[in-house]
């Protein structure tokens, strides 16, 4: 999310600007606000990053422009090239989102089809530029975060081009969209600045949070309740049912190595390829995956003196943002009665999770985690509770 834009070196002139899901309700009286759209981009989206590049081109030498981003920006702040239709576009991001495509491969993409993107915004003015990101990639690329419009883009139009092709090929695409990235390669439109591009001279960005600010305060939380702690250090990214199954083995772990309580916290970005019909989102497909996993290493946890009973354990996935996918939920929690109720209500977890519903399985157990859009994003968090 673009939560501001500003003009401010030369009074009296000064612009703030913010994009987002939703109108904050403490936004300062004269900040001018757009609605964009996530994870699609819509009108708003379009009409937002014409007024970014608007107040952008009209700055001169002596201004500073402030840019705070966050993830979500990419869809919130979108400009199709002229060739390419917003619905092009859109349908483009939908496609890709649904063969299950990395954030890297989605932006890369995105970034050749836009007029602000990767670098393009930074281009557009003679103002210097100080971006502050919040981060909701792992490895905190800034030029992947937002699609980076204040920073040089070290991908190229063949990179968008072998993205089509390895999600579904062009065929699956907008003629228009496949069009537009050949005439890239051939050399016929430009490519977006790198390194090298004395455009970017002025433009400075720098990561004030990420994944593991929300890691850590998670981690403190749950200290603060007389935990024991375990932060995995490695992202927690790839096919989300792929995914929980490792996140379930460090539960397992935790479960023999820790002291009692224990909490297990992981943090990332995971992928999703959608094969069936149904609707969720990454999390709660990471939270559908885990279900057996837990059923699992409940029962085979080693009991002091083979009498105890099983260790409770809770797991949760949501995304930061408070959205994950194109449901109302920020993800879905499980726990050891998880299998037991599904059953009672004859509700096949498997079978849900192979046509990718994992929305219908957690609501019909009251087991979503909705929180609400929370106005920022770092990613997704993982977290287990082992009583």
């Amino acid at each position: 999310m673009l939560n501001a834009f500003a003009s401010a070196a030369r009074m009296p002139l000064r612009v703030s600007l913010g994009i987002g899901p939703s109108r904050p309700g403490d936004l300062p009286p004269d900040a001018e606000w757009y609605d964009g759209g996530h994870p699609l981009p819509t009108a708003g989206s379009v009409a937002a990053a014409r007024r970014a590049l608007d107040v952008a081109g009209k700055s001169r030498t002596d201004d500073l422009l402030v840019v705070l981003l966050s993830g979500g920006a990419s869809a919130l702040m979108a400009l199709p090239v002229a060739p390419v239709a917003l619905a092009d576009k859109q349908e483009t991001v939908r496609a890709l989102l649904l063969r299950g495509a990395t954030i890297d491969e989605l932006n890369t993409v995105r970034k050749h089809l836009s007029a602000i993107k990767g670098g393009r915004l930074a281009a557009a003015t003679n103002a210097s530029i100080v971006t502050l990101a919040i981060s909701d990639v792992v490895g905190d690329d800034l030029s992947v975060i937002g699609s980076g419009p204040t920073v040089a883009d070290p991908s190229t139009f063949a990179a968008a081009m072998n993205v089509l092709d390895a999600r579904g090929g062009r065929a699956a695409y907008p003629p228009s969209v496949v069009a537009w990235i050949e005439r890239g390669i051939a050399g016929d439109v430009p490519e977006t600045p790198k390194a090298d591009d004395g455009r970017l001279t002025r433009s400075e960005a720098r990561i004030i949070g990420g994944r593991m600010t929300a890691v850590m305060g998670a981690a403190q939380a749950a200290m603060s309740r007389g935990y024991d702690v375990r932060v995995l250090d490695t992202p927690i990214v790839g096919e989300a049912r792929h995914a929980a199954r490792s996140f379930a083995a460090d539960v397992r772990d935790a479960l023999t190595t820790m002291t009692r309580p224990a909490c297990v916290i992981g943090a990332g970005e995971t992928t999703v390829h959608v094969k069936g019909d149904g609707v969720g989102g990454r999390n709660q497909e990471f939270a559908l995956a885990l279900v057996a996993f837990i059923a699992d290493l409940t029962r085979s946890a080693p009991h002091d003196g083979g009498t105890a009973p099983a260790p409770l354990v809770v797991a949760a996935s949501v995304g930061t943002d408070g959205i994950d996918g194109p449901t109302d939920a920020a993800g879905a929690l499980v726990d050891t009665t998880t299998l037991h109720r599904a059953a009672a209500q004859r509700l096949d977890a498997p079978a849900f999770l192979d046509n990718n519903d994992s929305y219908h399985f957690f609501r019909a157990l009251d087991d979503l985690i909705r929180t609400g859009p929370t106005g920022t994003n770092v990613g997704d968090l993982q977290v287990a509770l082992i009583a």
